[in-house]
């Protein structure tokens, strides 16, 4: 089957980076819902942002999960639609949905990898994204 694909503006990007974070243990969680809308709607990336683009992004990264080489054509467009700039932006909202729930499943961490990976985001920023992230979502 063949899916047509859709362009992707900036900030539909970064939505795509976390719905994958997100859906990539197989489980979409509420509070990893919560904190999608939260930044979209705090963020100042977001600030023109219609969040009704939330739910057809979300839906394309979901097609696209469950396509073969569905992966690979969500990074295609994630890069396409993204300036180079909001890489570590993207993976900072990526690591933040990853937390957002207090720990993280096996799935989100081979998805954070692959972001990395893709997005050629140096090790040492990642280590100090991935701790920024930690922190702001510790408990007691």
């Amino acid at each position: 089957m063949t899916i047509d694909l859709p362009s992707l503006s900036p900030c539909d990007a970064l939505v795509a980076v976390m719905v994958a974070v997100s859906a990539s243990d197989s489980t979409i969680r509420t509070s990893e819902l919560v904190a999608i809308q939260r930044m979209v709607d705090h963020a100042p990336v977001f600030a023109s942002y219609d969040d009704d683009r939330i739910r057809p992004v979300s839906q394309t990264v979901m097609t696209l999960f469950d396509e073969e080489d569905g992966v690979d054509a969500l990074f295609g467009l994630i890069r396409d639609a993204l300036p180079e700039k909001l890489y570590e932006t993207a993976y900072a909202l990526a690591c933040d949905v990853g937390a957002a729930d207090g720990r993280l499943y096996e799935g989100e961490i081979v998805m954070l990898a692959e972001i990395r990976e893709q997005l050629n985001i140096n090790r040492l920023h990642a280590a100090a994204i991935e701790l920024s992230a930690r922190v702001r979502h510790m408990t007691f």
